[in-house]
């Protein structure tokens, strides 16, 4: 049956978060940023929006200046002291290609111990408990930035608790129906909506949007009316809200930890694609990692 392993990987969050979160605490810390160290966090697709949500988690919480790129765009004449690089498949030709290049100390994080990314990097962090058979990634990326966050010194309890809750609890009727989505967020949370964007693009062919909710006003609410969705990750500023009502729109507001409130998303986009008629395992024009030739 299409959407079986999407469906399951979806499911499976809670249970690798606990597992994640131990890990990050305690396991790789050694090979993790270390306080006070610049560093610089690189991904390609989902991988660079964690990378996004990543670095300005660490930087908020005074652990040092950490910057996100999209490793096609690494400024490879820019000083760190460790680039950390972020690939499920450990063969993403572009990440394969920067740290072949960097003489700068690198650690990447992984699903795969039999790829290249293995002998590329200086350190390697291997999540294989959270691979997927799906193309599009749910829970190795969301388990990968758990860990993240352990390793910050947060208490993620309370966000593996969220993601209980946020497969249970009915989707919102408003997503369900919606023909359009502008995902929103702030601070660490605009690489959430950016990937939630992302999803929602790769499983269901959903027209979606994603920007940091301040940037929002400047233009893109135009976008916004009857039908249509903005949908916050986290505190929306004041008064957007009724911003969103007052030209027709609805916005969608949750008191979930954000990155659980990527689960909903993750089971909308499930929903919409099943309804379709698509196969959101493999979906068109996608493959499990880009490898240029």
């Amino acid at each position: 049956m299409a959407g079986n392993h999407t469906e399951s990987e979806i499911g499976s969050q809670p249970d690798l978060w606990r597992r994640a979160a131990r890990d990050g605490a305690g396991g790789v810390s050694a090979a993790l940023p270390r306080p006070g160290e610049r560093v610089a966090v690189v991904g390609c697709g989902t991988s660079w929006f964690i990378a996004q949500s990543y670095a300005a988690l660490r930087e908020a919480a005074g652990l040092g200046e950490t910057d996100a790129f999209a490793a096609s765009e690494f400024p490879s004449g820019r000083r760190y002291d460790r680039v950390l690089a972020l690939s499920r498949s450990g063969t993403t030709t572009e990440v394969l290609e920067l740290l072949d290049r960097t003489d700068l100390p690198t650690v990447a994080i992984t699903a795969d111990p039999s790829t290249p990314v293995m002998t590329a990097a200086d350190e390697v962090i291997v999540l294989d408990y959270a691979d997927e058979q799906s193309v599009v990634q749910t829970r190795f990326a969301t388990s990968q930035l758990v860990l993240l966050r352990a390793h910050l010194g947060e208490d993620v309890s309370g966000a593996i608790a969220d993601a209980e809750r946020a497969l249970a609890e009915p989707l919102p009727e408003a997503a369900l129906t919606a023909e359009q989505f502008t995902f929103l967020g702030r601070g660490w949370t605009v690489g959430l909506a950016h990937e939630a964007a992302l999803k929602m693009r790769e499983a269901a062919t959903a027209w979606t949007e994603s920007y940091p909710a301040m940037e929002y006003r400047h233009g893109p609410i135009a976008i916004t009316g009857p039908g249509r969705v903005a949908w916050m990750f986290g505190e929306p500023p004041a008064g957007l809200a009724e911003q969103v009502a007052g030209v027709g729109g609805t916005m969608l507001v949750s008191p979930l930890d954000p990155l659980a409130e990527l689960i909903r998303v993750h089971r909308l986009a499930l929903h919409l694609a099943l309804q379709a008629g698509y196969d959101p395992d493999t979906p068109r024009n996608l493959t499990r990692s880009v490898i240029l030739g």
